[in-house]
């Protein structure tokens, strides 16, 4: 009884130093994946830029393309639109230069009329008949121009019937589509991926946590797929974890409720894993590290279902998770 008596004493007292002297770092879970920084470097849709007919596909799920490689070539349903088009626009330069030189004649007659009338030899209405056709001659030249420009756009729509890679990257699919379907203008062809693209994780905090998280926060971040045992008060035990730090942070809640955190790579700590290990696209697990507390403190607050802890204005701040674990940490804020 003695011996019982002892030890449990002796656990009631090591239990109370231990939560007591031992520190927390309290954190804000967040769940996301992994995206491009750059939106150029984000998954995007190839479409087709002309209506037509789809004449051939150069590529195929999984290609790498470069800047500028074929994608797919769509043509019109009609071969020969494009020589029509050229056609056209032949005539009307040529309608164009009759009608230029005829307005060259006829300025030519206002002149002389305004000699002849300034000498009483001509009437004012011949006079005023002359610039009348001037006029006419003007507004065919405009006409004419404009159709012109109408034809000049077509022909430009009708030659992008090339869709080309705008970037080096990889074409993850290709629509099924074969060359009897007709396609509109915008309709998607595949779907490309750019290479060497910036990484960033997209984290979704609780609207509770949200206001507590500053710019330059640490992150611990476990990627899909990636082995790791997590310690979240204790961030030096824990293994196979990355870290990261917050970059930015919107300032309304997404459609799920959330607010979206963006994270990118510590310069001063290990780098992710490459792409290779972790894609664009692959789900991450995330706890942004907030003040150091001791642990009766954090029991405290999670039986009373409190928020995090914020430092008051003037307060010394807790370093961001940053504490050794046998450190003796203190909470120098207050629950909010």
């Amino acid at each position: 009884m003695k011996f019982f008596a002892r030890l449990v004493v002796a656990t009631i007292v090591i239990t109370l130093l231990f939560i007591t002297l031992v520190p927390w770092v309290q954190t804000a879970q967040g769940a996301g994946q992994v995206i491009a920084f750059d939106p150029r470097d984000r998954q995007q849709n190839i479409t087709a830029l002309v209506p037509g007919r789809l004449d051939r596909w150069y590529v195929t799920d999984g290609a790498r393309v470069r800047a500028g490689d074929p994608i797919a070539k769509v043509i019109d349903i009609d071969p020969n639109l494009l020589n029509r088009l050229r056609a056209e626009r032949d005539q009307k330069l040529a309608e164009l230069a009759a009608t230029q030189a005829a307005m060259n004649t006829a300025e030519r007659d206002v002149a002389r009329m305004r000699t002849l009338f300034a000498e009483g030899l001509a009437a004012r209405r011949d006079m005023e008949l002359a610039q009348i056709k001037v006029a006419d001659y003007a507004a065919k030249l405009a006409a004419s121009r404009a159709e012109i420009n109408r034809i000049d756009v077509s022909i430009s729509r009708q030659s992008e019937q090339t869709i080309t890679a705008p970037r080096d990257g990889r074409i993850m699919r290709v629509t099924s589509i074969d060359s009897a379907t007709i396609v509109k203008q915008g309709d998607v062809l595949a779907t490309f991926v750019p290479e060497q693209s910036r990484r960033v994780v997209e984290l979704y905090v609780d609207g509770r946590d949200i206001p507590l998280i500053t710019i330059g926060r640490r992150v611990r971040l476990e990627f899909e797929g990636w082995p790791a045992i997590q310690f979240s008060g204790w961030p030096s035990v824990a293994k196979g974890f990355f870290d990261g730090q917050v970059a930015a942070m919107d300032q309304n809640a997404s459609p799920n409720g959330l607010f979206r955190v963006l994270v990118t790579e510590s310069p001063d700590r290990d780098p992710w894993p490459d792409e290779r290990s972790v894609r664009l696209g692959a789900k991450v697990r995330g706890w942004v590290q907030m003040n150091t507390v001791p642990i009766w403190f954090e029991l405290w607050r999670v039986l009373n279902d409190f928020p995090l802890q914020f430092t008051r204005p003037g307060a010394t701040p807790a370093v961001n998770g940053d504490a050794p674990m046998g450190g003796g940490g203190e909470a120098n804020a207050t629950a909010k």
